[in-house]
């Protein structure tokens, strides 16, 4: 969340970047200051009565030391009604506090420089272009029609368990998903990402940490007698492993990287759009976290663009990057890149990953500070990416490289899958 320092010292430069999210956000920041200004007087009274409080107590002390019984009871009354009004102060404190927590949740990140105008995916900038669209024989079929032939995935199955959007994998398309994880985690390794297991649920404190909550509430799956999420994405708990941890500067960057299954509602999600893998509620997918020195988070954020670039460029799939504009950026992020495949079978576009740079966005709410080489605390960055979500990567790979023969498998996957076509 935004600092109230920050929103003081440059009100007109949030203001200006958030118009670029097409939000007008100048009452709320001013509201903000104002509370901030009540919760400074606040402080300035209530610590005139605590030490006025403390000079009394001092005085009635020296009075009974001296005998002086009557002059010391005569001063009790006061220290009484000070605990009072200094009781009072606390109770408005912690409703002036809770007042600006509850009004900085409100308010997105503010976007980067560099982050285009714009208001739907529609105004993304085209970044890169690269690799080579196949040419599909006559007689291919989109992914789920591939899946039933080939044995793969069974959609119905997971209906009957579950629901929609749980689909069960089966066979070589089993083993194909468990390659890709095995895989996608030995080149973060490679690339210096340690990897963790994290828990697939998370507290609320984790939730609004990272700014899934209050933000997207609505596409959690929440356990209310528990009050546990399951987990939208590994960047909840793997980040959250760095709330209120104050790091030395000697110890960044840290690199995590972490496979967990992701579990989203989609709320409102329905067509030809989300057919087969292309919208699930439960996918699996390997994800990478940063906690960086913010003068160098950026240099790392293209780090970690080029790293999913080396992934798809493995798995011989022509791919692109988005920048994200104001309009279509999510709600922690200062600057994102997508990344999307092209699903030759569908003739379009499939997102399967996204890699941001949050600043000091999530730092700020989960307390995650470092020691400068001033020996002063500061907020550190924090940065994310997908390395990869698999449903689309698995529908394109699926649909990309179907022959009359069977399907083929990329070379960098053979040794994980042991066998090179699925016939």
């Amino acid at each position: 969340m935004l600092e109230v320092n920050k929103i003081r010292e440059d009100r007109e430069k949030i203001i200006t970047a958030l118009a670029k999210r097409n939000l007008h956000l100048s009452d709320t920041l001013d509201r903000i200051v104002e509370l901030d200004d009540r919760r400074k007087q606040i402080q300035a009274e209530s610590d005139v009565l605590l030490n006025e409080s403390n000079t009394i107590a001092k005085q009635i002390g020296e009075l009974f030391k001296q005998g002086k019984r009557d002059e010391a009871d005569a001063l009790k009354a006061r220290p009484a009604e000070l605990k009072d009004a200094i009781s009072a102060f606390k109770e408005e404190m912690n409703t002036v506090e809770d007042s600006i927590r509850d009004l900085l949740y409100t308010i997105p990140n503010t976007p980067h420089d560099s982050v285009p105008l714009g208001k739907n995916p529609e105004d993304n900038e085209v970044v890169l272009e690269e690799g080579k669209i196949p040419v599909l024989y006559d007689k291919a079929v989109p992914h789920w029609d591939l899946a039933d032939t080939y044995k793969l995935i069974d959609f119905e199955l997971g209906v009957k368990i579950t629901g929609a959007g749980f689909p069960v994998y089966t066979g070589k398309g089993a083993k194909l998903q468990r390659a890709l994880i095995a895989f996608f985690l030995d080149e973060a390794e490679k690339a210096g990402y340690e990897e963790v297991i994290p828990p697939h649920v998370v507290n609320e404190a984790s939730g609004y940490g990272t700014g899934q909550l209050p933000d997207k509430e609505g596409q959690m799956y929440h356990m209310p007698i528990d009050d546990l999420y399951l987990i939208p994405t590994a960047e909840v708990p793997v980040t959250n492993l760095f709330r209120d941890v104050i790091l030395s500067v000697d110890q960044l960057p840290l690199r995590r990287s972490a496979y967990t299954p992701c579990f989203r509602r989609e709320a409102g999600s329905y067509g030809k759009d989300v057919r087969g893998l292309n919208r699930l509620h439960q996918f699996d997918k390997v994800e990478i976290v940063v906690i960086d020195h913010p003068e160098r988070s950026y240099a790392t954020l293209q780090n970690m663009v080029a790293h999913v670039q080396g992934l798809l460029q493995k798995l011989e799939l022509p791919y692109r990057i988005l920048r994200l504009c104001g309009g279509d950026m999510g709600f922690t992020s200062a600057l994102t890149y997508d990344m999307e495949v092209y699903s030759a079978a569908q003739k379009r576009w499939l997102e399967v990953s996204s890699i941001s740079n949050f600043e000091t966005f999530q730092a700020n709410r989960l307390k995650l500070r470092f020691k400068g080489d001033d020996k002063k605390n500061q907020l550190a960055h924090t940065l994310n990416g997908s390395a990869l979500a698999l449903p689309r990567i698995l529908a394109a790979l699926l649909e990309n490289n179907q022959t009359p023969e069977g399907i083929r498998i990329p070379a960098a996957l053979v040794p994980y899958t042991g066998f090179n076509l699925i016939s």
